[in-house]
């Protein structure tokens, strides 16, 4: 759900998912947007309002954590590319290390040409930034002493309880699938439309690369139905995000009931 000043707060929303049996919450990334709109909204028409209101992901899952107990809370999707790599590997671990290494990472490269420029990043640059910055967030995690480009060896805790998994998202291609199998846990597209098509591309990059583990697709975004999860678990797809609407708790809690019987 887009998590905003207006929808239903994200620690009441994180309660009433674990309740009901859900494994994870998300929440999406905007730090701002520019008014002169000159980059159309990818899903046509006007942009919606949610956009310009999302909270802070990690302030909000810190919220989100503090009040479940196994519930995992995740990023869909972190603007790597718009973010400090240490501050924000710092941000991340310590809410790892605070909830009990629950924390999830899908990463994004944004599509809003002005927003993205606003943090000094050149557009045609932002996959090359993501993956610089996901590699220095994952050395600042993993190693005692941190060596990445850019950067004097560094330490940096407290560590979290593991390394974070980090889910991709964005369209299939050749591209994405280097980077994924580079350096990511899974492939997180929205929706479910082209996965079956793209699985075989997506295996290839990973077992080249050395990491055949690295397959794992999330389907994000998703409207869930009993039949398109049976489908989902025919391609050996074990984890499926369902969407909500950025409302309040009058309209989410039907939804989640809805969802839940699914389960």
């Amino acid at each position: 759900m887009f998590a905003t000043d207006l929808a239903m707060p994200v620690h009441e929303l994180a309660r009433a998912a674990e309740e009901r049996g859900f494994d994870s919450l998300y929440v999406p990334e905007h730090t701002h947007i520019p008014v002169s709109r000159r980059t159309p909204y990818p899903g046509g028409g006007e942009l919606p309002e949610e956009y310009k209101r999302t909270l802070d992901p990690l302030v909000a899952l810190s919220y989100a954590a503090a009040v479940t107990r196994d519930l995992r809370v995740g990023t869909g999707i972190l603007l790597a590319a718009q973010r400090d790599p240490i501050v924000t590997a710092k941000a991340l671990a310590t809410l790892d290390h605070l909830s009990g290494g629950r924390v999830v990472v899908g990463v994004g490269f944004g599509w809003n040409v002005e927003e993205i420029e606003n943090h000094g990043v050149p557009y045609g640059r932002r996959r090359e930034v993501a993956r610089r910055n996901v590699l220095a967030m994952q050395a600042m995690w993993r190693d005692e002493v941190a060596r990445v480009e850019g950067l004097e060896p560094s330490w940096s805790w407290p560590k979290p309880v593991r390394v974070p998994p980090v889910y991709l998202g964005g369209a299939a291609g050749p591209k994405l699938f280097a980077q994924v199998a580079e350096y990511g846990d899974g492939w997180m597209p929205i929706g479910g439309r082209g996965i079956k098509a793209a699985l075989p591309a997506l295996r290839e990059a990973c077992e080249k690369a050395g990491r055949p583990q690295a397959c794992e697709v999330v389907p994000f975004g998703t409207l869930p139905s009993r039949e398109k999860l049976d489908y989902y678990a025919s391609l050996g797809i074990t984890q499926v995000v369902a969407t909500l609407p950025s409302g309040p708790a009058d309209v989410i809690l039907p939804l989640l009931d809805e969802y839940a019987a699914l389960l």
